[in-house]
């Protein structure tokens, strides 16, 4: 049997992150408060760092990220248009 992972939102992300920004307490100390291993403290901080500039990128830069569309809807409709292309090759060949 394997054991499922624990998903985190991004709120509760962002809190710990900020936690570990704020430097009051060590990673250890910080892990311990909100009873998560101290390697995910680390790397939800390093995270927030290096993501934090484009927060304040102009509106430019985020519209153009929601008029293109998601890599999961383009695999999803690759799937769909594959299982179509044989269905109907299928129905050629009869």
């Amino acid at each position: 049997m394997s054991k499922k992972r624990k998903q985190y939102s991004a709120s509760f992300k962002s809190k710990v992150a900020l936690a570990a920004l704020k430097g009051d307490q060590t990673t250890s100390e910080i892990a311990a408060r909100f009873q998560i291993h101290p390697t995910m403290v680390s790397t939800w901080k390093r995270e927030l760092l290096e993501n934090a500039p484009g927060l304040f990128e102009g509106k430019k830069k985020a519209g153009k990220q929601s008029d293109e569309p998601s890599t999961d809807e383009l695999y999803r409709e690759i799937g769909r248009l594959t299982v179509e292309r044989d269905f109907l090759s299928r129905k050629l060949d009869q």
